[in-house]
C-alpha cells in the first residue's frame, strides 16, 4: 500500500469551513451567559464539518480526555480518513467567557500539521510564554528578564522601549510582571482571554502588539505556535505546574519542567496550517455579524510552507445554515 500524501494546499480552505461552522453555530449564544451551551454548539458544528475534511487526523490538542469530552477529545480520529495523516489542534471557542458575556476576543481556531509533529503537554495545563514577530527571533528569550526582553526587542525594531506594546493576560498572577514591564517603559495591553490571538498578533504589522508575556494555557501555546510558524514569528514556553501534584505527574511522565521549549518543539513541521474565525470582535478578526437573513463571518487561514495568509469575509444565508443544523 502506498503512503498517503503530505497535507495538501487545498486543506487550508477546508479548515476555514470548520472554524466558520463553529463560530456560526455558537454565535446565537453570544451574550446569553451560557458558556457551556455555546461551547457545545461549537463542538458539534466543528466535529460535523471535520468529518468531511480529506485527512486522517488525530486530535492532539482537544477538549480534554475522552471521559470528560465526548467529542473532539485528545486522541480522537477525525476527518474522512482518506487524506494525509496529520496532527490536529482544536479550540471550538477560544474565549467561552467572552462569548457568554458578549465581550471582546472570542474566536474558533484550529491547526493541522504533519503527523507526529505537535507537542502534547500532558498533565501541564499552563505554560509561561514569550511570543514575538520576526524581529524578535534570536533576540528575545525566556532566559532574559521581561525588562531585558523589552530593551532587546526595541533595539531590534529600531525604536524605544516606550514604543513596545506588551500583551499580557489580565490575571492576579501577573501583577509583578505588569509592574516590571511598566518600569521598563513599555506599554501594556491587558487581555481578558484569548492569548492565541494575542500571540499571533505580535507578528502582524497591522496590529499594535509587539510581544506577549506571561502564563497562559498549554493548548493555546501549541495553537499559537502553528500560527506563528506561518508568519515567521516565534514562541518560547516553559511548563508551569500549578501545584506539586501536577509537577510530580509531569516529571513521572518524562517532561523536563525547566527546559525552554521553542516553536520547533511545539510544532516540529515546516508544513502546518492555522485557521480561525471571529466570534466576537478582536484585534485579529471581526466577530459574527447578524443581518436580517444573513450571517457574515471574518476568518484568517495561513500555511507555513507557502507563507500564504488569506483573510476571508463570507456571507451565509440563514435558511441554508438551518438546513445544515448550524443554527
Amino acid at each position: 500500500m502506498s503512503e498517503k500524501p503530505a497535507p495538501d494546499r487545498n486543506l487550508a480552505m477546508d479548515l476555514v469551513r470548520v472554524t466558520e461552522a463553529a463560530a456560526l453555530a455558537s454565535s446565537a449564544w453570544i451574550g446569553r451567559g451560557e458558556k457551556e451551551l455555546a461551547d457545545g454548539a461549537a463542538v458539534r458544528a466543528m466535529r460535523s464539518v471535520l468529518a468531511t475534511v480529506s485527512m486522517t487526523g488525530t486530535v492532539v490538542i482537544g477538549e480534554g480526555e475522552k471521559d470528560n469530552a465526548p467529542m473532539l477529545y485528545n486522541g480522537e480520529l477525525i476527518g474522512d480518513c482518506q487524506g494525509p495523516p496529520v496532527d490536529v489542534a482544536v479550540d471550538p471557542i477560544e474565549g467561552t467567557t467572552p462569548t457568554a458575556m458578549g465581550r471582546w476576543g472570542a474566536m474558533s481556531v484550529m491547526a493541522v500539521a504533519t503527523k507526529g509533529s505537535m507537542f502534547f503537554p500532558g498533565p501541564i495545563v499552563y505554560m509561561n510564554k514569550l511570543a514575538t514577530g520576526p524581529e524578535g527571533v534570536g533576540v528575545v528569550s525566556l532566559e532574559l528578564t521581561p525588562s531585558e526582553n523589552i530593551r532587546e526587542l526595541a533595539k531590534a525594531k529600531r525604536c524605544q522601549p516606550s514604543d513596545i506594546t506588551t500583551v499580557i493576560l489580565d490575571r492576579p498572577r501577573h501583577e509583578e510582571l505588569i509592574e516590571e514591564v511598566r518600569a521598563a517603559g513599555a506599554k501594556i495591553r491587558l487581555i481578558g482571554d484569548g492569548d492565541v490571538s494575542g500571540a499571533v498578533a505580535t507578528a502582524l504589522s497591522d496590529v499594535d502588539a509587539d510581544i506577549l508575556l506571561g502564563v497562559g494555557g498549554s493548548p493555546e501555546a501549541v495553537l499559537a505556535a502553528a500560527g506563528l510558524r506561518c508568519i515567521d514569528g516565534q514562541i518560547q514556553v516553559q511548563l508551569w505546574p500549578r501545584n506539586e501534584a501536577e509537577r510530580s505527574a509531569a516529571v513521572a511522565a518524562g517532561y523536563d519542567i525547566d527546559r525552554i521549549l521553542t516553536i520547533d518543539d511545539l510544532i516540529n513541521s515546516d508544513n502546518c496550517f492555522f485557521a480561525a474565525t471571529g466570534l466576537t470582535d478582536s484585534d485579529l478578526l471581526k466577530g459574527v455579524r447578524h443581518r436580517e437573513n444573513q450571517l457574515v463571518t471574518h476568518s484568517i487561514v495561513m500555511r507555513s510552507r507557502s507563507k500564504t495568509i488569506r483573510t476571508i469575509e463570507a456571507v451565509h444565508k440563514k435558511e441554508k445554515l438551518r438546513n445544515f443544523a448550524l443554527l
